[in-house]
């Protein structure tokens, strides 16, 4: 088996969890497998995975030699796609990650969307609640919310969001609107914890802290269920400005205490420097950003209240009409200081 080949392999085996996996990709026996990780092991003279009967996971020595594996095979299929392809029809695997309630509302119109436009290249959407490292696991693209530092991760500033306490008019109605939040403490409160402590919620007055301690009446995890608890009249919760977009447009819910909020937080996408020409992530970055940023939901300025238009149903007619009228010849272009900087994700 030739060295391109075997690295190929050692990067399945991680990319697709194991052996056999890899196996199946390439159409080789698990035996032809466990060569080409004992060759490369053998010619580097280092230990490059370990395994176990369950799992599969690089040492220290296979993180660095997986970083190179995919520089080297991400600048030959580069170089084959230029020579071989046109530079605007983009050809390859695309691996995105974003927010669960992010993805599904504004992000997954658009892969969609960006799926279609782009025949040759193939999307694997991952839409997950934790940070995750690109260049470990293998994603080209990553949505984020949240500040970031300074680090080699190339940033897009799409928009930003706000967490923001939401009631419901029924439950107003009954118990009054608190004014400041230490009148918490006489509420009926839901905690998600997504977005705040279960007991313990944090609000800002003159730049200084005001945290409130709370005993709520309900604790969820996922925003969806916290919604649907608000507008049954269960109490009062914290979410971000994105997630109860379509509830305070359709007035089901209403936001309150607004002069107590933190500032925004910004909505970024990423990517790692090395892979700013890719065609494959130049094409996704362009398709998507004019979008996201003229979406209402991600363009949470201070005392201005989400929502308006903003609904599932006009992302995904706007994702349409993006992929109707997306240009069909890309050119190469040089991200401004206003649309990016080198920075290193914090979360």
């Amino acid at each position: 088996m030739d060295r391109l080949r075997e690295m190929e392999v050692f990067v399945a085996i991680l990319e697709r969890g194991s052996f056999s996996a890899a196996s199946d990709k390439f159409g080789l026996s698990r035996a032809a497998v466990s060569r080409a990780v004992n060759s490369l092991e053998t010619r580097l003279g280092a230990q490059l995975l370990a395994r176990t009967t369950r799992s599969v996971r690089p040492t220290d020595a296979g993180v660095a030699y997986l970083d190179a594996c995919r520089k080297l095979l991400d600048g030959i299929t580069d170089a084959e796609s230029h020579i071989a392809a046109d530079p605007a029809n983009p050809v390859g695997t695309l691996t995105i990650t974003a927010p669960v309630q992010l993805g599904q509302l504004f992000i997954a119109p658009l892969v969609n969307a960006y799926t279609l436009r782009y025949a040759e290249v193939s999307v694997n959407a991952v839409y997950l609640d934790r940070p995750t490292r690109l260049l470990e696991e293998g994603v080209d693209i990553a949505i984020r919310i949240g500040h970031l530092e300074d680090s080699s991760t190339f940033a897009v500033r799409l928009g930003s969001v706000r967490r923001q306490t939401f009631a419901s008019p029924a439950y107003l109605a009954e118990y009054g609107e608190p004014m400041h939040p230490r009148d918490l403490a006489a509420h009926h409160c839901v905690s998600f914890t997504g977005v705040s402590q279960p007991h313990e919620w944090m609000f800002y007055e003159n730049n200084s802290k005001i945290p409130v301690r709370l005993q709520p009446r309900l604790i969820v995890n996922l925003a969806p269920a916290a919604i649907s608890a608000v507008q049954d009249g269960v109490g009062i919760t914290q979410l971000l400005s994105y997630q109860a977009a379509a509830e305070v447009a359709c007035g089901n819910l209403v936001p309150i205490l607004r002069q107590y909020e933190p500032e925004s937080t910004p909505v970024n996408l990423l990517h790692v420097e090395r892979r700013g020409t890719s065609s494959k992530i130049r094409s996704f970055v362009e398709f998507v950003t004019e979008t996201l940023r003229g979406n209402a939901c991600l363009q949470c300025a201070s005392g201005v209240t989400s929502g308006g238009e903003c609904t599932q149903r006009e992302s995904h007619r706007e994702a349409a009409r993006h992929a109707e009228t997306h240009t069909q010849h890309l050119q190469p272009r040089s991200y401004s200081s206003d649309d990016s900087a080198a920075i290193r994700s914090s979360r």
